[in-house]
Order: C-alpha cells, then sequence, then structure tokens
C-alpha cells in the first residue's frame, strides 16, 4: 500500500512533527509506503512530489488547518483524519483508511 499524507496543526511546532513520524513508523510496521509531509511554521517539510502523488493508493490528511497544494492530489482519494488521532493510535488510523478505500471499489 502506498500512502502519502499532510500533517499540520496550528502552531506547527510540536503536533505536525509528531503525527508524522507516528504515521511513517506504523506504515514501516505494516510494511506500507508511508510518506507524510509536514506544513509547519518551516514551511513544508519532506515534501510529496507529483510522482509520489500518483502513485498514491490514498491521501492522508491529519489536519483541520488549510493545507497548500492539494491540486497535487486530484483524483486521489483524501481521507482527513484529527491529528492527536493519528498521533495516539497511528495503525489503526492506516488501516481503517485502506479499508475505507477498499469499500469504494
Amino acid at each position: 500500500m502506498n500512502v502519502v499524507g499532510v500533517s499540520a496543526c496550528p502552531a506547527g511546532l510540536a503536533h505536525t512533527p509528531m503525527a508524522a513520524k507516528a504515521l511513517e513508523k506504523a506504515g514501516k510496521e505494516l510494511d506500507w509506503n508511508v510518506k507524510i509531509e509536514q506544513q509547519g511554521m518551516m514551511g513544508p517539510v519532506n515534501a510529496i512530489t507529483q510522482t509520489e502523488a500518483d502513485k498514491a493508493d490514498f491521501v492522508l490528511i491529519a489536519s483541520d488547518q488549510k493545507i497548500t497544494s492539494m491540486e497535487r492530489f486530484e483524483g486521489k482519494p483524501v481521507i482527513r483524519v484529527d491529528i492527536n488521532t493519528c498521533i495516539q493510535a497511528p495503525k489503526a488510523v492506516l488501516k481503517k483508511c485502506a479499508t475505507a478505500i477498499k469499500k469504494e471499489d
């Protein structure tokens, strides 16, 4: 499973990298390719390329903030999840998103 996403919180200092790291670690445990871009105070970190976006099975947005450059994900299923949920239960979030995407097929 190939997953790309963006994490962002209002301050962009703590929760943003915490969610990104938790989701990427959970992805490794599931043997999935998971790359999460951080959109915080420092600007984009670990940016998702158009090629990576094109290969993704779905896009996970770990935020309730406005995300920039969403046009690169056009045509992909996009799921928004509360950033705190992504920090607390990243593996469950990834599995639930994958299940939701499969039901749409």
